[in-house]
C-alpha cells in the first residue's frame, strides 16, 4: 500500500492556519476527511526509504515515512488515531476525572443562572475572586512553577498557587506536569494539550482524563507526575493535590452563606467559568491564530485579544521562542498585566531573580533559527525532484 496526497486536497498557504495534511492510500477513493495535524505523524518511522518532508514556513517538519506493502500507516498510527469515535465518554473513568466533569458542569450551569439574579456586590466579589485566580494561574501556576522566571518567598509563592486552585486548572501539581510535557512535545503526537486534537479537547477535555494525559507525558497511568519531583517534595503542593476538589467546595459553601444563591451564581459560576476559558485560549487559539515574529518550530503565534483576556499570556510566540523571560509582551504596546505586577513585586522587594530576555538573546535566538532554517531549506534543495515533498 502506498501513500498519496491527494491533488484535491486544500493545502492552506496562511501561516496563522496550521492546516494538516491528508495522507490517504492512494489504491482507495479519496474522502473529505481531516486527520490530525502533520506533527501527529513523526512517530511514523521508515523501514529504508526517505522521509516525507513538509515544507512549511520557516522549517521543515519530518512528518512520516513511506509506508511498505505491509501497512506500516496502520500500525505506526498515533493512540489519538485508534481510538474509535467517541472514545473520550465511553471509556473508563478515574475518580477524578467524575470530579472534574461534574464541576465543570456545575458552574457552567451556575454561570447561565448568573444574569438572571443581578447583584452588584455579588459582582463585584467575582471580579476581584477573578483577578486573584487568574493572576494564581498566570503568575504562579506559569512564570513561576513551570519556568521558574523568577523567586518568592514560600508564604507569596503558596498564595498565588492556592488562588490558581480556584480558576478550575486543577492542583499545580497536574498543570505544572502537564505543561512540561506539553513544551517538550509541542505539536507533536506527544503533546497532552495540543490543538490539534480540536479546541474543545485542548480547552477542557484534556482536564477530565489522567490516564490520556499521562500516556501523552511518559508516565504509566495518571497521578505519576515525574516531571514535579520538586513539587511532590513540598507537603503544601502534596496536600492541594490530595485535597483538590475541597477547596472550591469550601469557597463555594462561604459564598452562599455570605450572600445567598446570587453569589453562589456569580462569583463561583460565571467568575469560575469566565476565569477556566480565558486562561485556556492560551494553549488553543494561540497556536492557530496570530503574528509570528519569533520563526520558532511550532506553531505558537502572537495574538492580541487573547493577551487581553489572559492578562498577557496571548503574546505566545514570545513566550515559545524565551520560555524563562517572566516578560511576555516585549514591546511596549504588548500590555502584559502579569509582568506589571512581577515588576511590582520587584519594586517592593518580593519578587527576586527575575529573567528577562536582552537585545543579545533576540539577535542570538534570531540567528539560530535563521541558520536553522537554511539548513533546513539547503536539505530540501538536495531532495528536490523526489514526489514527497510538498510545499505549504
Amino acid at each position: 500500500m502506498s501513500l498519496a496526497i491527494h491533488p484535491n486536497f486544500h493545502i492552506s498557504k496562511n501561516h496563522k492556519w496550521r492546516t494538516c495534511l491528508a495522507i490517504i492510500p492512494s489504491n482507495r477513493s479519496y474522502k473529505s476527511k481531516t486527520l490530525t495535524s502533520m506533527p501527529c505523524f513523526t512517530s511514523l518511522q521508515p523501514p529504508s526509504t526517505s522521509p516525507l518532508r513538509i515544507k512549511t514556513r520557516g522549517h521543515v517538519t519530518r512528518v512520516a515515512a513511506a509506508a511498505s506493502a505491509a501497512g506500516v500507516l496502520d500500525d505506526s498510527t498515533s493512540e489519538f488515531e485508534k481510538r474509535p469515535k467517541g472514545w473520550f465518554w465511553f471509556r473508563k473513568w478515574d475518580s477524578e476525572d467524575v470530579a472534574s466533569i461534574c464541576w465543570f458542569v456545575g458552574i457552567h450551569v451556575l454561570a447561565a443562572c448568573a444574569p438572571f439574579m443581578l447583584d452588584s456586590g455579588a459582582i463585584r466579589v467575582a471580579v476581584v475572586l477573578g483577578l486573584l485566580s487568574g493572576f494564581g494561574v498566570t503568575l504562579g501556576y506559569h512564570r513561576l512553577l513551570c519556568h521558574r522566571s523568577f523567586k518568592l518567598p514560600k508564604w507569596l509563592e503558596y498564595f498565588f498557587a492556592y488562588c490558581g486552585a480556584h480558576a478550575f486548572q486543577r492542583d499545580p501539581m497536574f498543570y505544572v506536569n502537564t505543561h512540561v510535557a506539553h513544551h517538550k512535545y509541542t505539536d507533536t503526537d506527544r503533546d497532552p494539550v495540543a490543538p490539534i486534537r480540536g479546541f474543545w479537547y485542548s480547552n477542557l477535555g484534556w482536564f477530565c482524563n489522567n490516564d490520556y494525559v499521562a500516556s501523552k507525558c511518559g508516565e504509566p497511568k495518571g497521578g505519576e507526575y515525574s516531571k514535579v519531583s520538586e513539587l511532590k517534595a513540598q507537603w503544601f503542593y502534596r496536600f492541594l493535590h490530595d485535597t483538590y476538589f475541597w477547596h472550591p467546595a469550601a469557597l463555594a459553601a462561604l459564598l452562599y452563606l455570605r450572600g445567598g444563591f446570587s453569589y453562589l451564581a456569580w462569583a463561583m459560576g460565571m467568575r469560575a467559568v469566565v476565569t477556566h476559558h480565558f486562561a485556556s485560549l492560551a494553549s488553543s487559539v494561540s497556536h492557530k491564530w496570530g503574528e509570528r515574529p519569533w520563526d520558532c518550530p511550532d506553531t505558537s503565534t502572537n495574538n492580541w485579544w487573547v493577551a487581553m483576556l489572559t492578562l498577557g499570556e496571548g503574546w505566545h510566540n514570545n513566550h515559545h521562542a524565551f520560555q524563562r523571560s517572566a516578560r511576555h509582551g516585549f514591546e511596549w504596546w504588548q500590555l502584559d498585566l502579569t509582568w506589571e505586577l512581577i515588576r511590582f513585586l520587584q519594586f517592593v522587594g518580593l519578587a527576586t531573580d527575575v529573567k528577562l530576555v536582552s537585545e543579545a538573546d533576540k539577535r542570538r535566538m534570531s540567528l539560530k533559527w535563521a541558520k536553522l532554517k537554511q539548513k533546513k531549506n539547503e536539505t530540501v534543495k538536495q531532495e528536490q525532484g523526489n514526489p514527497r515533498e510538498v510545499s505549504v
